[in-house]
């Protein structure tokens, strides 16, 4: 019987006592059923934001190590949405795992991670409602911020990288390689290489130095 990992994801802390896990897991294991897969895990992301890059994702990186250890090639998620709300981060995690030979379904998005063109075509305009929508949701959340601003003086949001002791530090070290003419994805292997950390999780890759630079070229 073909083995597969299953991956969740809710937003929210709010929402980990709602129905999104029950919901997404139903959905993967009837699937499963159906297609005669067993569930050979079950990774939980909770109150991470689908916009997050790779080392912000624990459960998405401790599956990452589980694919690349133990045999299982297959990641079943509910939609693609639970992988990613950022077209350029789904896009990545997608080719990621193409490229190491695993395979990844969302059960009720038939065939939509395939290469055949038009699938692809679709994949990324269903990928840009969802950004869509999350950019939608944070600027009703910005909002909002902001007239408690208005009202009470203050109303703190999470501070950008650069903004913590040692940060600013690493950011040098991202531009002076990306002056040499160094890919994100080789900055990001350099910064691994060097012990050089990101605020969260164990590695950079090359959503997250992407990121980070294009943050700091708009200041």
């Amino acid at each position: 019987m073909k083995s597969a990992f299953a991956y969740l994801r809710v937003s929210g802390k709010g929402q980990l006592e709602g129905d999104g896990f029950p919901r997404q897991i139903a959905a993967i294991r009837n699937h499963a059923a159906a297609q005669g897969i067993r569930i050979a895990r079950i990774f939980r992301e909770e109150g991470v934001s689908g916009t997050k890059d790779l080392d912000l994702r624990p459960a998405l990186q401790e599956l990452l190590v589980a694919l690349h250890s133990n045999g299982t090639k297959l990641v079943l998620v509910e939609r693609l949405d639970r992988l990613a709300r950022d077209l350029m981060i789904q896009e990545s995690i997608i080719a990621d795992l193409k490229r190491s030979g695993f395979e990844l379904v969302s059960v009720s998005e038939p065939d939509l991670c395939n290469d055949d063109p038009s699938r692809v075509l679709m994949r990324q305009i269903l990928g840009a409602f969802s950004q869509y929508e999350r950019a939608m949701i944070v600027q009703k959340l910005r909002g909002a911020r902001q007239r408690v601003r208005v009202k009470v003086g203050r109303c703190e949001g999470r501070k950008p990288f650069g903004a913590r002791a040692g940060e600013q530090q690493v950011i040098g070290r991202m531009k002076e390689l990306r002056q040499q003419g160094l890919a994100v994805d080789t900055i990001a292997e350099a910064l691994n290489v060097a012990g050089l950390k990101p605020r969260a999780g164990v590695r950079w890759y090359a959503t997250s130095v992407y990121r980070v630079l294009k943050a700091v070229d708009s200041l």
